[in-house]
């Protein structure tokens, strides 16, 4: 099991001693199961959908209750937001144990299971309370006392990718889960950094090529999000439109009331009529594609 063919690229030998858990044992080996009631690996393609951060509970509630009418599979936000750089503008204001609370007043109210996003392991307890799925952010990647603290719990974790890591690590870090005995892993795209992303604001480029690449290797479900990709949110739609169409998995959706005003992030959220819309264009993709349903 020694590191004999250290590389960025996948081998045989990695799909053997590396990730032996992560990788497909045939070609039609395919990971299915089911979140708080909602199907992975099948049929369905779930969405999730909210705003980048738990801003306030009247915000939290009222995305839970239009995203869950357009059709959204779960609520997602940030309580515990980790940034760039330690400087807060004013609106900025991390809600922690309170949005997790507000989260779980949503998740009971609109009946949507949650996902969020976990930083550190003393939070453990009290966001395994709220959430459906345990979210490790890009930054975590690699965290791996985190990520087998979090395995250990047995709920269902999504790993999203560094943007500098390649899919050989970003399967390394799945397999800290599986190896806990911990089988819901989804893993999701959400942009890499290049030297151009066709617009100064877009720190990312959204690789969509990984999800047929990642699903030549992987039996684990493939998520993309767009929006944190893009970091434009003209650009989401046709990103979002173009995941479903390669074969994503699931896609993952930043939605805000009032976009232009959001705390974090203000380029790339769309508001409660573009994301309705969008639903219903990414289910007629899913449809002419793979026979897989949205709505």
């Amino acid at each position: 099991m020694d590191n004999k063919f250290p590389g960025k690229d996948i081998s045989i030998e990695d799909l053997k001693t590396k990730f032996p858990l992560a990788a497909k044992k045939n070609k039609n080996h395919k990971s299915k199961f089911k979140i708080a009631g909602v199907e992975f690996g099948g049929n369905t393609i779930p969405v999730f959908a909210g705003p980048n951060m738990v801003e306030s509970k009247k915000l939290i509630l009222d995305v839970a209750k239009n995203v869950k009418s357009s059709g959204a599979h779960f609520l997602r936000g940030g309580a515990f937001k980790p940034l760039t750089f330690p400087y807060r503008n004013k609106k900025y204001n991390e809600t922690r144990e309170d949005g997790i609370k507000w989260l779980a007043e949503a998740k009971d109210k609109y009946n949507i299971p949650v996902i969020t996003e976990i930083m550190e392991e003393k939070y453990l307890d009290l966001v395994c309370d709220v959430a459906d799925i345990l979210q490790i952010g890009s930054r975590n990647m690699q965290n791996y006392p985190l990520i087998t603290a979090c395995a250990k719990t047995k709920k269902p974790i999504m790993i999203k990718r560094h943007y500098g890591s390649s899919l050989r690590d970003w399967l390394g870090a799945a397999e800290y889960v599986l190896i806990e005995g911990n089988k819901k892993v989804i893993l999701c795209e959400r942009g890499v950094s290049v030297p151009h992303t066709h617009r100064s604001t877009s720190r990312f480029l959204l690789d969509l090529q990984v999800v047929p690449a990642a699903q030549e290797v992987t039996h684990l479900p493939i998520i993309v999000d767009p929006s944190h990709a893009t970091f434009w949110r003209q650009w989401v739609r046709p990103m979002a439109l173009a995941s479903i169409a390669s074969g994503a998995d699931g896609v993952m959706l930043e939605v805000h009331p009032d976009p232009h005003n959001s705390a974090v992030d203000p380029l790339q959220p769309i508001d409660f009529k573009e994301f309705r819309n969008l639903m219903k264009e990414m289910n007629i993709i899913s449809n002419q594609i793979s026979k897989r349903r949205i709505l």
